[in-house]
């Protein structure tokens, strides 16, 4: 089979994986090799169907061993097979570089034979990049569950971040799912890379030339939607994977049907794309807004509210907190202010030691007024005495609105398009916002 055959199949077989994000390294490129890192983001490029990529996305091998029941690539599914041998695969990434189409490598694979084979197979990859070519660009590899720990050590020399794919959120449902993965597998060589990663990180700071263990460091994926895990669920598990294992990143990867299983949905489900966007708002909170996942869900309310986003629907079931003066408050007050992101908090905060702050220079700053208002209190300015319904109605996010998802509808007919000015726009039935009024 031709090279670019090969890049056909296993291209298109890596599109599940999320995974995929700016380097979160720096390392410029010197006279002694090929290439350089930057760590705000890394050039765009096209894969083999055409889907624009960071990097060249692509998998050493679709051939796999387990049967793992979501997974297009499981042992038991018909489709068309290839495997990169290691220097194939090598010169490939440099063909690429060298034509400037990408500027770094993102490698994972299916399970080939056992772990252990298939992550030896990958890291002869990173070898022949960063040994033979000399190869400065940025790598991120997956780790293969259950691959001996040696194994992990050496790829993590050789990348810049790691991943290792939780994949399910709960062991019961990998179990069910993907018989041949374990909780365990998984876990142990997060748990290695982090404390590898400490310890290179403190040797750095003695000498500073000792070598650097996954730099940008690790991340995960969970898929979404397979399973019958709460959001509730998986938020906890997100914010203990951060606290334990120091993740850069969790990935949320909303389950598109590729095979028809009792145990999964069925073929002409629609993937949960609004509880993926929904995760990835509670996501941002968990990392930057100080929040934490109780304060976002519980088990009485244990799904995300199709119809707000998380920090608008912790707001309205905490009005008790509200208004808040924007000129005095705390920083991680503003922080949770429907409107007030973290550069404009930070601004606020800056910008009112000069003077009391107007709505005038919140919408200069750059605060959302139009969610913000109900919330907030500044100079000449004091909140609408608006009721619950009318608050929910305008912090209704019109994002419930363009991802498909009728698995998540709260109603029968939630939406009615009319036409204003050319354009659908999607208005909501009073019932609708007086049960989400209610609902606080």
């Amino acid at each position: 089979m031709e090279v670019l055959e090969k890049l056909t199949i296993l291209a298109d077989s890596a599109k599940y994986d999320v995974a995929c994000t700016s380097s979160g390294v720096d390392r410029e490129g010197d006279a002694t090799g090929l290439g350089s890192t930057v760590a705000a983001g890394i050039c765009h490029t096209f894969s083999a169907d055409g889907r624009c990529v960071s990097l060249l996305k692509v998998l050493l091998s679709n051939c796999c061993v387990y049967d793992c029941k979501y997974c297009v690539n499981r042992v038991t599914n018909d489709v068309p097979r290839a495997t990169f041998t290691p220097r194939e695969l090598a010169e490939l990434t440099i063909g690429f570089y060298r034509r400037n189409y990408i500027e770094g490598l993102f490698l994972s694979s299916a399970v080939v034979r056992n772990p252990d084979y298939t992550m030896e197979q990958m890291i002869k990859v990173l070898e022949l990049l960063r040994g033979e070519y000399h190869f400065r660009g940025y790598i991120h590899a997956k780790t293969i569950p259950g691959a001996d720990p040696m194994l992990v050590s050496r790829i993590g020399m050789l990348a810049d971040r790691l991943s290792i794919n939780i994949e399910l959120p709960s062991e019961k449902s990998l179990n069910t799912l993907a018989p041949n993965k374990t909780k365990q597998a998984i876990l142990a060589p997060m748990a290695q890379v982090r404390r590898t990663a400490l310890q290179a990180k403190a040797e750095l700071a003695t000498y500073s030339h000792a070598p650097k263990f996954v730099p940008a460091g690790q991340s995960t994926q969970m898929i979404i939607g397979a399973s019958p895990e709460s959001d509730y669920h998986i938020l906890m598990l997100t914010e203990g994977l951060y606290h334990k294992y120091s993740l850069k990143r969790v990935f949320f990867s909303a389950y598109i049907p590729v095979a028809e299983n009792p145990l999964l949905p069925a073929l002409d489900t629609a993937p949960p794309l609004l509880r993926e966007h929904r995760l990835y708002q509670a996501d941002w909170l968990l990392r930057f807004y100080k929040f934490s996942a109780s304060e976002i869900l519980d088990k009485e309310n244990c799904n995300f509210n199709p119809f707000l986003d998380p920090k608008c629907n912790w707001a309205v079931h905490n009005l008790h907190l509200f208004p808040v003066d924007i000129n005095y408050c705390s920083y991680e007050m503003l922080l949770r202010v429907p409107g007030i992101g973290v550069k404009s908090a930070m601004r606020i905060r800056v910008a009112r030691r000069n003077g009391t702050l107007d709505m005038g220079d919140l919408r200069r700053i750059g605060v959302v007024l139009k969610r913000a208002q109900y919330f907030i209190v500044c100079r000449g300015f004091k909140p609408m005495s608006a009721g619950r319904e009318q608050t929910v109605s305008a912090l209704i996010d019109p994002a419930a609105f363009s991802f498909g998802t009728r698995q998540l509808s709260m109603f029968d007919t939630p939406v009615l398009s009319v036409v204003k000015g050319g354009a659908a726009i999607p208005e909501i039935k009073e019932e609708a916002v007086r049960c989400l009024a209610r609902q606080i």
